[in-house]
Formats: structure tokens, C-alpha cells, sequence
């Protein structure tokens, strides 16, 4: 099949958007005037109804003075009378008895007016019927309209998708996947442009080599995976990497996010999983890339607050992965950073057969991933990418990006053709901090005290026997909130840590705290992150990894979704909890008491270094170290802070 996809300018699909607001906007004015008709005209039709009523009732009412007026009907004896006046007026018709002569009489008896003439209002039925009937005329003509327009701002001129009725919700309508397609000679994304994961890279090759050659397989009887989950951080490249699956395939690519099957009336979402998996199936060999898709693939429960229309998408999409032909070459690739929360049912194989990390880079890797960005950037040479990955752990590729893209703009406004050394490193400061606060002047007291502050950081984290030295101190205000900060970099990557490495991280959060109290006597504010992040590493050292000695080797939480920093959830009784409270409370101490001790014996060169910082601002870990490691003998004399 030709694919009949038009490129739409922005203006025409605002436009589209405007169309679409005022249809429905003109449908709900139109429900709202056939209410408010039917509510109003419903009254007066149901008192002009003409009612039956006997001869004897007839009688009786005269004779209890209820009639008004009276039309005798000469030919079928019929008699038409009226009770009541002004809105309470009502008609009723009565045959009469033959032979009544004396009825005249009665009627002049109880001043009746008999020769009055009332209009015959049996007609006002059919009147009744139709405001009744005018809301759903007006509802489901209006909606038939809708249904139509919307469908020929689609360009679908096919009527058996029309699946929605007059309501316009079927997959001519609302029920389209809404799917971005890209036509496999359109990807021009590879393998070329991902660097940092080579893993993740080697498990979708796989992949690729099925889509381009699938015979090699099904001659030895083997497989294609149907479906493959990136799980990993955000901006860790899981987007990149399955664009850049079907541009090595040279494939249709389908991307789709998984809030976009989320609709508001139930079975809508259904009808876009299948609108999906039947284009696919036009378009095969084809990727489909669902991103986020715990928001549609969630753990089913029986809980009240369970989501019906979440539920039947759910199922669609299983039914549907469990039905579509794989030998055509059909792969669905799906990306989530929760993947603890996705359905047992979506996980199993033949739906998500593999289950592909994308973890944050290590130092190779983002060595790398600068490198590459770099290439689209004019540098200068000797660019030292090493340097800044070193400074970088825990970065994911789109902060790298974000950190090369930081430097261009920063040499622009130096007024440079190229972007040096000096913007990189500036660059990982504006992402890890932001950028400088210029608004924020301290005072001399408090520019002494984060001077103290980051010193005792630094000092603390040198003279431990750690793998990570410092790399740049600064007391320069930041917009995240940061009065100062010490940088430490990796001199070479591990993935295994001690616990003898915990405690130092923990005393180095202490250090700033401790310097305080030395020096100054008392505590500050600036030292709530260093807390925070103290406490987290002990908590993890207590419930999570064994390394308690009151505890040992036993679990006693649970980590939250792993890859957002969801922090530990207790799984142990009331008083086990207290008791972790105590032993966490006891490992912040120990680290506070051993960054005391540490500063303590080296409180000259704290003293030094802290006068140094508040002169210059920003020092590098050379000069850092050069003062540290220097034996003059200097005792200086100092009048801008206590001895504590």
C-alpha cells in the first residue's frame, strides 16, 4: 500500500484544532437549547392536552360550579368544556347522554358559558411528541456532523472505520492510534549516532539483523523476539536507541507514547491499539516504538479505584502482541523508567521476549558521548573530554548533550568563534548547580562561614583514602539554591563500593557541618543537603545492603522505583524501624565525629585555605592540594573568625 501521510503545517493543524473546539462547543450550545425548550414548552403542551372525562363527571363538575365554558357540538354529541383559568386552564371533551334536554337548563343554572367556541388542541400532541423527541434529534445529528468533519480534517475516507456512531468516536475519529510514522528511508538515526551503550547496542543488533534478513532464521527454525523493553534512567538514550534500530533496518518506524492510548471514554484506547497493530501490519516489516509505557502497561489489581478504560487497552495490546504475524517482520520496542510496575502478563515471552538495560554511562562511555556531541560544535583542539567525564558521575547522555550545548552558548556570549576547555567546565557547573546568582550578595560573615563550609568538605574528603579527589571548590551563589560547592572527580570508574567507603562519603557530607562548629561555635542552614544525602547513605547501609553490624545481612526495606530515586520503603515491624532509626542516627554520628577529629588536626590549613577560597572564590583541586600538601610551618594570625 502507498502511504498517504501529508506533512501539515503548523498553522493548518492549529486551525484543524480551532474547527474541532468550536463543533463540539456548537453541540453542547444546541443540547443545552433542546433542554432548556423541552424544559420550558413542557408545561403548557401537557395542560393543553385534551382529556376524557364521562358524562356523569360532566355533570358532576357543572354542578360544582369547575366548568367555565361549554361548546355543544351538534352531529356526534360531542361536548368540549374548560375548567379553570389562565394557566390553570384545561380542556376535556365528554360524549353526551341522548335525550338531555334539561342540560341547557343546567348550564344557565350555574352560569356556564355554552356558547363559547375552544379550539381543538388534539393537534398539540404531535407537538408534545417532537419537543420530547428534539434533544436526541439535535444530539445525534450534531454528532453525525462532527463525526464527518473530523473525519475529512483527517483525510480518512474510508467509511468502514466510521466504528463510533453519530458520536464521532470511532477510529475515523477519535479512535485513531495518532501513531507519528516515519518512512524507513526517512530515520536517518543509527547505530553511529549512540555512544556509551555498547550492551544495549549488541541486544538490538540482533534485532536488526532479523529485519533485514528474517530467512536466515526461519530456515534454522529461530525466532525474531517480538518485542524487546529498554528499562532505564531518563535521558539515558532509549528514544535514540529505537530510532536508530529502524534506521540501521531501514524500516517504517511507528512512535507512539503511552499516554496517548489513555482516552476518557471507555474502549477508545482499545480502538487505537488496533488502529496501530493494523497499520503496522500494512506497513511490515515495521518498528513500533511505545515510550512510557507504564502508563498504559500498569499492574492490574481488584481494587476500587482500578481504571476500566486503562484495563481494556491493557488487554488489547496483549491480545494484540499475542496475534500479529511475526514472520513479517513486526517488532514492537517499548521504554519505561518503571519497570516495576508493569503488568506480570506484558513481561512474559512472547510479548516483551527481552528486557534491555539502558543504564546511566560510565567513564568511557561519557567520555564518549562528549566527543560525539562535540563533532556537531566548533572546539578548539586539545579539548580534554576525560577531564570533564571525570567530573560527571552519574550524568546521563542527554546532561552531556545539555553540557556541550551549555558551553556553545556560553562561548557565544564570550564573544568566541570556539568553544574552549574553560566553557565545558563552566557548562558542568551550570548543569550540576545552575548558573551564578549575581542578585545574591553575602555578607562578610557569611561568605566566611561557606568558605569554612566548603573547606571542611574538601579537607575531609582529601585526607581519606578514597578514589575521589577534589576537583574545584567555589563559594559563587548558584540559582539551584547553592551557596558553594565542592567538586570531587573519579580517577577511575568501580562499580563495587565498601563500607569503609560509605562511612568516608558520609563523614565528607559532615565536613561542612563540622567546620562550622569548629570555627564558628554553632551550626547554619547550609548544611541541609549534606544531611539529607548522609542520611540516605546510611538508611541504604542499614536496610538495603547488609552493612550494619546490630542488624547484619538482612533486608529490612525495599527500594522505589529504582531508576527515579524513589528512596526505600520499610518492609519490617514498628519496633525493628525505631531501631533503625537509632542505628542510621548512629552512622551520621560517627561520620560527624570523624570529620571533627579530621578538621581538628588540620585546622591551620583549614584556616588557610578557607582565607584563600574567600579571596579568590573559585579554586581548582591543584591549588587546593598545593596548600594542603605544602609544610612551611604556616601559623598565621587570624582576626575575621574565632579560633571556636
Amino acid at each position: 500500500p502507498t502511504d498517504t501521510t501529508k506533512e501539515r503545517h503548523p498553522k493548518m493543524e492549529m486551525n484543524d484544532k480551532r474547527k474541532r473546539q468550536s463543533l463540539i462547543l456548537y453541540l453542547i450550545i444546541a443540547i443545552a437549547v433542546a433542554v432548556t425548550l423541552r424544559t420550558l414548552l413542557y408545561p403548557s403542551i401537557a395542560t393543553m392536552q385534551v382529556q376524557k372525562k364521562s358524562y356523569s363527571e360532566f355533570l358532576e363538575m357543572v354542578d360544582d360550579d369547575q366548568v367555565r365554558q361549554v361548546q355543544l357540538t351538534t352531529g356526534d354529541n360531542t361536548i368540549r368544556f374548560t375548567t379553570g383559568e389562565g394557566d390553570g386552564e384545561q380542556v376535556f371533551e365528554t360524549t353526551q347522554f341522548p335525550n338531555d334536554d334539561k342540560l341547557v337548563e343546567r348550564l344557565e343554572k350555574h352560569d356556564v358559558d355554552f356558547s363559547a367556541q375552544i379550539p381543538d388542541t388534539s393537534a398539540s400532541m404531535w407537538l408534545y411528541v417532537l419537543i420530547n423527541l428534539a434533544p436526541l434529534i439535535i444530539i445525534f445529528g450534531g454528532g453525525w456532523l462532527l463525526n464527518r468533519r473530523l473525519k475529512r480534517q483527517m483525510g480518512d475516507d474510508n467509511p468502514s472505520m466510521n466504528l463510533g456512531g453519530g458520536f464521532g468516536l470511532g477510529q475515523g475519529g477519535l479512535g485513531r492510534s495518532n501513531a507519528k510514522e516515519v518512512k524507513g528511508e526517512e530515520v536517518d538515526t543509527t547505530f553511529k549516532d549512540v555512544a556509551g551503550q555498547d550492551e544495549a547496542k549488541e541486544s538490538l543488533q540482533e534485532i536488526v539483523s532479523f529485519l533485514k534478513n528474517p530467512d536466515k532464521y526461519t530456515e534454522i527454525g529461530a525466532r525474531c523476539p517480538r518485542g524487546a523493553l529498554l528499562v532505564g534512567p531518563p535521558g539515558t538514550g532509549k528514544t535514540l536507541l529505537a530510532k536508530a534500530v529502524a534506521g540501521e533496518a531501514g524500516v517504517t518506524f511507528f512512535q507512539i507514547s503511552g499516554s496517548e492510548f489513555v482516552e476518557m471514554f471507555v474502549g477508545r484506547g482499545a480502538a487505537k491499539v488496533r488502529d496501530l497493530f493494523k497499520e503496522a501490519n500494512k506497513k511490515a516489516p515495521c518498528i513500533i516504538f511505545i515510550d512510557e509505557i507504564d502508563a498504559v502497561g500498569k499492574k492490574r489489581d481488584m481494587s476500587l479505584n482500578s481504571n476500566d478504560e486503562r484495563e481494556q487497552t491493557l488487554n488489547q495490546l496483549l491480545s494484540e502482541m499475542d496475534g500479529f504475524d511475526n514472520h513479517k517482520g513486526i517488532v514492537v520496542l517499548a521504554a519505561t523508567n518503571r519497570p516495576e510496575s508493569l503488568d506480570q502478563a506484558l513481561l512474559r515471552p512472547g510479548r516483551f521476549d527481552r528486557r534491555i538495560p539502558v543504564e546511566l554511562p560510565d567513564l568511557t562511555g561519557r567520555e564518549a558521548i562528549l566527543k560525539l556531541h562535540a563533532g556537531d560544535v566548533r572546539m578548539e583542539p586539545g579539548i580534554n573530554f576525560g577531564s570533564v567525564a571525570r567530573q560527571t558521575p552519574g550524568a546521563s547522555g542527554a546532561d552531556l548533550a545539555n553540557m556541550i550545548n551549555e558551553a556553545a552558548l556560553r562561548a557565544v556570549r564570550m564573544g568566541r568563534k570556539r568553544v574552549s576547555q574553560t566553557d565545558i567546565e563552566e557548562s558542568v557547573d551550570v548543569v550540576i548547580a545552575g548558573e551564578k546568582k549575581k542578585s545574591t550578595v553575602l555578607s562578610e560573615h557569611e561568605k566566611d562561614v561557606v568558605a569554612y563550609h566548603e573547606t571542611g568538605h574538601a579537607i575531609v574528603a582529601a585526607v581519606q583514602d578514597g578514589k575521589a579527589p577534589v576537583s574545584k571548590i567555589t563559594i559563587v551563589p548558584r540559582t539551584s539554591g547553592a551557596l558553594g560547592f565542592t567538586m570531587q572527580a573519579e580517577e577511575d570508574e568501580h562499580y563495587l563500593t565498601t563500607r569503609e567507603e560509605y562511612k568516608q562519603r558520609i563523614a565528607v557530607l559532615c565536613g561542612g557541618r563540622a567546620a562550622e562548629e569548629l570555627i564558628f561555635g554553632h551550626m547554619t542552614s547550609g548544611a541541609a543537603n549534606d544531611i539529607e544525602k548522609a542520611t540516605k547513605i546510611a538508611r541504604a547501609m542499614v536496610t538495603q545492603l547488609g552493612m550494619s553490624e546490630k542488624f547484619g545481612m538482612m533486608a529490612l526495606g525495599k527500594q522505589r522505583s529504582r531508576y527515579l530515586g524513589g528512596g526505600t520503603e520499610l518492609t519490617c515491624s514498628e519496633g525493628t524501624a525505631r531501631d533503625v532509626d537509632e542505628e542510621v542516627k548512629r552512622l551520621v554520628e560517627e561520620g560527624h565525629q570523624t570529620a571533627l577529629k579530621t578538621l581538628n588536626e588540620n585546622r591551620f590549613k583549614l584556616h588557610e585555605i578557607a582565607h584563600y577560597l574567600q579571596k579568590k572564590e573559585t579554586i581548582t583541586g591543584e591549588e587546593f592540594m598545593n596548600i594542603l600538601n605544602r609544610d612551611d610551618g604556616f601559623a598565621p594570625k587570624y582576626n575575621s573568625a574565632p579560633e571556636g
